[in-house]
This record gives structure tokens, sequence and C-alpha cells, in this order.
């Protein structure tokens, strides 16, 4: 009998940085090792400024490391070479091949994070090789004062920015935020942004470490502390208008102020403005039901009717079944809905029934507050049934892999807020090429062909794989 798949911790890895703090460590109870001259582990001291916790990594150089299980040991990419679309699902797998596709990380920001810029995907791979780098921040505390600097406060020319950054005078134009627990914001590929001041960050994005460097406060001016810049090299990355404020959503601290709507993408990343990338899109941009939240809205589709809102009916949309609250009292809130990635928020005071094949992904857990619990449903060969239990505390991640069933999230805690992050890639339409048009010319000789009469004897002809102008990722691992 084949074993199936569980979820999986992984070994989270330090990265030292000279803007980083001791919260890491202290208040999410993270435990580092690093090896010494000899290659011996020992234990990162507390006292050490600890900048980023990697605890979800496929990136060559970290290889994020199964913690428990029958598993333990093995690498993620070791795991995506083996079990391929078992892990992250068979559109995911399609599309990224054996690259996993999200870099998820915990970040301790209590110096000043350097002015930096990151690129989107087609640039990425027409000049790295690479995927590009977006990603969400989710404040999961931020110290009186803290700050983030994302984006500009009014529009500026590629000449004024590089200027200000060799003056030192930068800080003047940027846009600033003082963000509060429970914030989320989205940052754009082409978006500055910095940070400082004490947050404690859950992020997550796309599997890059593609980050251009572009004032890092005076500490480039001096030799002891000068780090590699990108000024130059990332000059063209940068979006240059004034910060669109629809990235920030302001969280539930904000009182009246707070934000029911995800944060915006920008509308350039997508076809059409409900973002399923499909221009003679007609899923409905006025669907009011909820039912969009984590997966597709199909309410307004020909021969669908929709009975989210009735009494008596059980939403299932995006895989979550259980208790249903509206507005202020949701369980889930939709952080982001991108091309890349989308993220939930789930307050978990209930159980929620997951099924995994509704997602038809892979699916990643970060409790950002309180405790929870995956139980698995399990079955041995004589068939007795039980329920395995993964415990999953503030500060950890966890992998669910497409090939499980179905399983629960469980509160152990009254203040429980779990962050859900999914990938659902989309192949990017040429915009010369129109679908509706017929595939054959008027008086044109096809033999057959466009009438579907192909000869028996004809071998099979092999779809092209790759299809996703990211399909090299399957490649060279």
């Amino acid at each position: 009998m084949e074993k199936k798949l569980y979820p999986f911790k992984f070994i989270p890895v330090a990265s030292k940085r000279p803007w980083g703090g001791h919260d890491l460590m202290k208040k999410l109870g993270k435990e580092f090792v690093e090896c010494d001259e000899e290659g011996n582990e020992v234990a990162i001291s507390a006292d050490e400024l600890v900048g980023e916790s990697w605890e979800i990594a496929d990136m060559g150089v970290e290889d994020s490391v199964v913690k428990e299980g029958w598993l333990a040991g093995n690498t993620l990419s070791e795991l995506m070479e083996t079990y391929l679309e078992k892990v992250v699902g068979e559109d995911v797998y399609n599309y990224y091949g054996r690259q996993f596709p999200l870099l998820v990380k915990f970040l301790d920001i209590h110096g000043k994070l350097s002015v930096q810029v990151h690129p989107d995907d087609e640039i990425a791979a027409e000049r790295y090789d690479s995927l590009g780098k977006a990603e969400i921040w989710y404040i999961m505390d931020a110290e009186p004062g803290a700050k983030v600097y994302m984006g500009f406060n009014r529009e500026v020319s590629a000449q004024e920015f590089y200027d200000r950054c060799h003056k030192g005078t930068v800080e003047e134009i940027l846009n600033v935020i003082y963000p509060k627990k429970g914030d989320a914001i989205y940052v754009a590929p082409g978006t500055v942004h910095a940070a400082e001041g004490g947050l404690l960050i859950a992020e997550i994005q796309e599997s890059s470490d593609l980050t251009f460097r572009l004032y890092d406060w005076g500490r480039e001016f001096d030799p002891a502390t000068a780090r590699q810049m990108h000024l130059e090299e990332a000059i063209d990355l940068i979006n240059y208008g004034r910060f669109d404020e629809g990235l920030y959503r302001k969280g539930p601290l904000w009182g009246d102020e707070a934000s029911d709507e995800p944060c915006k993408v920008p509308e350039s990343f997508y076809s059409c403005s409900c973002g399923c990338d499909d221009e003679h899109c007609t899923c409905g941009d006025d669907c009011t039901c909820g039912c969009h939240e984590g997966g597709e809205c199909h309410c307004h589709e020909e021969g669908h009717e929709c009975h989210c809102g009735e009494e008596g009916h059980e939403c299932h949309s995006g895989g979550h079944t259980g208790h249903h609250h509206h507005h202020g009292d949701r369980i889930t809130e939709t952080l982001v809905e991108s091309p890349q990635f989308n993220v939930t928020k789930i307050n978990l005071t209930d159980p929620l029934h997951i099924y995994t094949e509704q997602f038809a992904t892979f699916i990643i857990y970060m409790c950002v507050e309180g405790e929870a619990s995956i139980q698995v449903p399990t079955e041995s060969p004589d068939g007795h049934k039980g329920m395995e239990n993964h415990v999953l505390k503030a500060g950890e991640t966890i992998l669910i892999p497409a090939q499980m069933d179905d399983f629960y999230l469980v509160p152990r805690d009254r203040q429980t807020v779990l962050l859900e992050a999914v990938t659902r890639p989309v192949d990017d339409v040429d915009a010369y090429i129109d679908p509706m048009t017929e595939a054959y010319l008027d008086d044109e000789d096809y033999e057959g062909l466009e009438d579907g009469l192909l000869d028996d004897d004809d071998e099979d002809v092999a779809e092209p794989s790759g299809a996703s102008p990211l399909g090299f990722f399957g490649a060279g691992r």
C-alpha cells in the first residue's frame, strides 16, 4: 500500500541582517542553528541580529528540510523531484515544473531595511532566468513609531530618484505608512519599499530572491558597513508614480477606517478587472454573495444558480466548510488575489473542514496568532479509522500537499489567526491572438483536418509542454 503524503513542517533557517532584531527567537520561540568553521552545527545566540526566518524555500542555496514524519531529512526540492504533482497539484506542476512556486518567511525589522525593489515575472525571466518577486506583508506586530516606506508620496522622475539616492535625501519622497497589527500590504513588483522601527511580519512571495538594493541609509558609503548596491541595474524596474493606497489593507485595529476589500493588484497584471485573465470574461464583477473568497465565483455563469445567502445553505467556496459569518465577524477574509498567489486570513473560532480537491493545489498555513491543530483522517490496513494531529503554534508554518483528500483546522486558542496561501496559475494570453477566430482559413485544403478526419494510422502528436512563459523551470533541476 502506497504511503500518502502528509502535512509538512520544515526546519526554519535564520538569515542574519544588520536591520534585524531578536523577536523571532524571543517572541516566536524560534531555535536556529548554523554551521561553525569546522562544519559543526551550533545554536545561534539570542543576542544575534536575525532579520528573517526562512520557513518554506526551494531556492537552491536554501532548500527547506522536512522536520517530522517518514520523510524527515528530505529537502523540499527532493520532494518535488520525487512526488511532483502530488505535492503541488497538477495545474501548478504543469506551469512551474519542479520549482516550488512560493517562498515563505517571517521578518523581524528593527533597524532600517534598505530601500529596495523587485522585478516582475517578465523582466525576471528575460534578464535573470528566474521568477519575479511579488509579495505580501502581513503585520503581526508593530511597535509605536514603526514605519513602512511604500512607493512615492508623489510622482518622481528616474533622474530625481537617482540623484536623491546619492545625496541621501530619498526619504523625503517616500510614502510613509504607520502600520498596525493586522494590516496587509501587497508589495507589487516595481514598488520601492523599506521599513524600520520594530515590525514582525509574515511574508509570502514568489520563489525568488531577486532584490535590488537602491539606497542603504548611508551604510553604503561606509566601507565597514557597505553592501552591494544595484541602483543603476534596477533604475528601469521602478514604478515612479504615486503610491496606490489600494495596495494597503488596513486591519481591524483601525476601527471604522478598516478595509473590507482585498489589497488591490495593479490592473497591468491582468487582462480583465476580475483577475481571471480572460478578455471574454463573464465572471460577474457584481457578485456580493462572498462565495468568491478563496476561490472562483461561478454565481453569474449561465446555468448556475447561487444559493450562498439562503438559509440552510452551506457554502463550500474555496474548500472551507463550517461556520461562516458576515462582514465584521467573518471567518475568512481575502487579503490578496493575484496571478502569483492568493492569500486568505482565517479567524479560526470554530473547526473548519477543508477539502483539498476544491483547491486543486497545495495549501500553506502560517499561524500568526494563537494556536491551531491540523487533524487528518487516517485509516490503517485493518480498517481502523483515526485522526492524525499536527499542532501549529504562533510563528510556525505548514505545507499541505495536494495529494491529501481532506483535513480539519481546529483552534487550540481563543484568538487564533491563520494565513492561508495557494497558487492558481493562469497562462498568459497573447493580446494579438483572438481566441474566437476560426482555426482554419476558407478556401484552403487541409485534407480533412478541419473536419476532424485524421488518419487512424497516424501517430499521436504530443501536446507541447511548458505553455507557461516560465516553463523552463521544469527542465533544469
